[in-house]
């Protein structure tokens, strides 16, 4: 009877992680070999030759398309891997890791390490994809911006404003509050944030009037440009240097039980970083199949960005010189304080022995 009780428990732990994740939904992003035989879960051999792998993604972005041409390009599929993206909005992408749904997330270190805490069985990142810190705040058509530059004229234009900065503790939500401390501003009292989970809301919050500034990313930002409901960006968290914004990370049970998948697993994603930074004309290939209601000059100007901003990683490294910039700016905001192990958060032996 106990028995029975605790699997019980156990089941209902599963579904109300799940549900605390937010919507889901498949991005269509989708490599494969073979033909699979049914299993759909978060790392399950689907057939001999192939082995099925679920990724979560915070959201559908640029700042992926790595691991995108690593799909449709089919780096996985040379590794004997199909993968499959779906977007998790409201920090799924870290709850489907935790509850064994998905086999890997796209994500921030820092979120990982707030689910760590206490975690017997912890997220641990395997190979960086975007090094950049890669948000930008936009303002409502019509207004002046000042130079950030000015920091007392800068924080003097914030003050008072409406900010959509995505949902609390996620990665938008963070540097939108670090900026305003920098700026001696009281993100509670200064300004109005509105935290929703969905990024893209942004651009009807603006255009709605509910908001006057935003911060996000491409191609929401070539999204509101196109509709006239803001300017381009006037603040770069880019800037910051590098900055382990989006990580590849699963759980440290994968790693102990199943080396040979991550590696294989990660040689595809260094592949797809080299590919994207060394080929323009096949980044701005993969961004349409991707991102295909955007026009050819939206696709342009989104690339331009990412590109000048240097936007991916080289070599999939994560140091922890840049690990510590991304936890003093979480700190800062006393969003989470409780500190961190570079070497339990990351793991960069799959990096170092990949011959990609």
């Amino acid at each position: 009877m106990k028995k029975n009780l605790m699997s019980i428990l156990i089941i209902c732990l599963v579904f109300i992680l799940a549900a605390c994740g937010g919507s889901t939904q498949s991005t269509g992003s989708t490599g494969s070999t073979g033909t699979t035989n049914g299993e759909t879960s978060g790392g399950e051999t689907s057939s001999e030759e192939t082995k099925k792998l679920v990724i979560a993604e915070p959201v559908h972005n640029v700042g992926y398309l790595p691991i995108y041409a690593a799909i449709h390009e089919g780096y996985f599929a040379e590794e004997g891997l199909e993968v499959e993206i779906i977007t998790t909005t409201g920090g799924g992408h870290v709850t489907t890791v935790v509850s064994g749904e998905v086999w890997g997330n796209i994500g921030g270190p820092e979120s990982n390490q707030m689910a760590n805490n206490g975690s017997p069985d912890p997220i641990v990142s395997v190979v960086n994809v975007a090094n950049r810190a890669n948000v930008y705040l936009m303002a409502q058509t019509g207004l002046e911006v000042p130079d950030p530059s000015d920091e007392e004229a800068f924080a003097e234009f914030l003050k008072g404003k409406t900010i959509s900065a995505h949902r609390y503790g996620g990665s938008l939500n963070v540097l939108t509050r670090w900026l305003l401390l920098e700026l001696g501003l009281d993100p509670e009292k200064d300004v109005v944030l509105e935290e929703l989970a969905d990024p893209a809301a942004a651009i009807s919050l603006v255009e709605s009037g509910k908001a006057q500034i935003a911060n996000g990313a491409e191609p929401q930002i070539k999204d509101g440009l196109a509709k006239g409901v803001w300017g381009e960006p006037f603040y770069k968290f880019t800037d910051l240097g590098d900055y382990p914004y989006s990580v590849i990370s699963v759980r440290k049970s994968t790693i102990d039980e199943d080396p040979e998948t991550v590696q294989k697993f990660v040689n595809a994603v260094i592949k797809g970083l080299k590919a994207i930074n060394e080929d323009r004309a096949l980044a701005e290939e993969i961004f349409m199949k991707e991102f295909p209601t955007s026009d050819e000059t939206s696709m342009k100007a989104a690339l331009d960005r990412a590109f000048e901003d240097e936007l991916w990683s080289k070599d999939g490294f994560i140091t922890e010189e840049s690990l510590a910039l991304t936890m003093e700016v979480v700190e800062k905001t006393g969003i989470y304080t409780d500190g961190y192990s570079y070497d339990e958060l990351i793991d960069m032996q799959f990096v170092e022995s990949s011959d990609e």
